[in-house]
């Protein structure tokens, strides 16, 4: 009897790795398109940082120059490795590697870019290290809410005043992040949803989005994916583009290959070497709500 040779085609490999790729990076990933990119090369990548000087004035004629000293500091982000690895029969290899519509590839696309989403998450309030690996705690200044009320327009002005306060630009633009719950009582809220504050025009796309686009000035992201510091409360998080940076030593990439272990089922397998880091204290304010209406 004749051996039939079932290694997976070259062209069908090529095709689920282009699938994963685009799905993960273009479609599904939330936030990542909303944070700086970095090219990481090695176990740690530093960002330099310099602090805000002020000129002095000039009192006399022939007057010695004076000096400005320059403070920098340094902040710390070290990659880590996440895979995701499924198995399937040969039978059904066309339709999972030719298909970008399979569930195969949508469900490690979508695993993949999750975690890119949840390494950003975790990086805007959580420790950040400074260029001595001194963890560099979430500024208590830069909290909005204790988690005992619900989102409102007042907590969202509030935000803006933060921003005002530390010279961020009312024109940069900006990204808040909420949970679904949040999406249900901005759209009770008359200040989202009349037409004597915001715009006809805008409010004929609220029924598509939940929220009015750029309300309060703001790109408005719905994710289940936010921190819960307690039993009935959330994380919600607004920030500038500027504020985290993602450092990425090798972005997405796939295998496909038999497994000797398993029948020589086929293995599907992504993995990337990414790490995140808060950079800008000032740029990211902590939105701290009761996950209540």
């Amino acid at each position: 009897m004749a051996y039939t040779n079932y290694s997976v085609d070259s062209a069908f490999i090529e095709a689920y790795k282009a699938n994963v790729i685009q799905l993960a990076q273009q479609t599904f990933a939330k936030i990542r398109p909303y944070v700086s990119e970095e090219a990481g090369t090695g176990e740690a990548f530093n960002h330099e940082r310099l602090a805000a000087t002020d000129a002095i004035e000039k009192t006399a004629q022939r007057h010695p120059t004076d000096l400005i000293d320059d403070v920098w500091d340094r902040r710390v982000t070290t990659p880590r490795t996440f895979t995701h690895a499924l198995t399937i029969e040969h039978e059904d290899k066309v339709q999972m590697l030719a298909d970008p519509e399979s569930a195969y590839t949508t469900n490690q696309a979508m695993a993949m870019a999750r975690q890119y989403d949840d390494l950003i998450i975790e990086a805007a309030t959580g420790d950040a290290l400074d260029g001595d690996g001194t963890p560099v705690v979430f500024p208590a200044g830069q909290v909005v809410g204790d988690g005992l009320s619900p989102i409102s327009f007042d907590m969202m002005t509030a935000v803006q005043e933060k921003f005002l306060s530390n010279e961020i630009d009312m024109d940069i633009p900006k990204i808040c992040l909420v949970g679904p719950t949040q999406v249900r009582k901005l759209l009770q809220l008359t200040e989202q949803t009349s037409a004597d504050y915001v715009s006809t025009q805008a409010l004929q796309k609220l029924s598509a989005y939940g929220i009015v686009p750029n309300w309060m000035g703001f790109t408005w992201i719905m994710t289940n994916r936010l921190l819960i510091p307690a039993v009935g409360e959330l994380s919600c998080l607004a920030f500038t583009s500027k504020a985290l940076s993602l450092v990425i030593n090798q972005d997405i990439f796939t295998r496909v290959g038999e497994r000797a272990d398993l029948s020589y089922m086929i293995q599907i397998f992504s993995q990337f070497t990414a790490g995140c880091s808060r950079i800008i204290d000032e740029e990211i304010v902590h939105i701290h709500v009761a996950d209540t209406l």
